[in-house]
């Protein structure tokens, strides 16, 4: 058998067509759902309850709820029924880890942020991004949530899609030049 044979062709990756969900775990699964149902509008579609994961076969009681956004996707949530939400990571600003939904306007936005303040929730923005204009706030598991509508048309976003690569490529190298200046710096 040869050592230097060829390797085979990476076959194309699957067409992903979307979101189907975001799975989290929250402290309540009826809090969670006044919380996207009663408050965001995300209907309810959908609950699981089990006492073993399908997955891992692993004993673990649980309800798993589903809330459809209006593009066919899901929000999820866990509830392991012990009353504990998910801790954030020790090791990441509390702004970095979030999800971002679309609403349809700046006029959705505006009215979404009224709702969310009348009803007590503390929000951020409504922060211009150049792209897209957002609002952010936590649901009542910890989780950055942050609401947003795009601000320039298609053929802008098009645009950035084409330098995209070469921006990240940029950054890598810029990454790559710190690190090494860190390491010479500490020897």
């Amino acid at each position: 058998m040869p050592t230097n044979a060829p390797a085979a062709p990476t076959p194309p990756a699957p067409p992903v067509r979307g979101l189907h969900h975001f799975a989290w775990r929250c402290r309540d699964s009826e809090e969670t759902r006044r919380f996207y149902e009663d408050l965001l509008g995300l209907p309810l579609a959908h609950v699981i309850e089990s006492d073993h994961v399908p997955s891992t076969g692993e004993y673990c009681p649980y309800v798993h709820i589903f809330f459809r956004m209006r593009d066919g996707a899901y929000i999820a949530f866990f509830d392991l029924g012990d009353d504990t939400a998910a801790l954030p990571s020790p090791n990441t600003p509390a702004w970095v880890n979030h999800i971002a939904l679309r609403v349809d306007s700046v006029a959705d936005l505006l009215a979404a942020k009224a709702r969310l303040e009348a009803a007590g929730v503390a929000v951020l923005g409504v922060t211009d991004h150049h792209i897209i204009e957002s609002i952010y706030f936590f649901d009542p598991n910890g989780i950055r949530i942050e609401l947003t509508t795009p601000t320039v048309p298609q053929s802008e976003m098009d645009a950035h899609a084409r330098s995209a690569r070469a921006s990240l490529d940029a950054w890598t190298a810029r990454k790559a030049k710190r690190r090494s200046a860190k390491g010479t710096a500490d020897a």
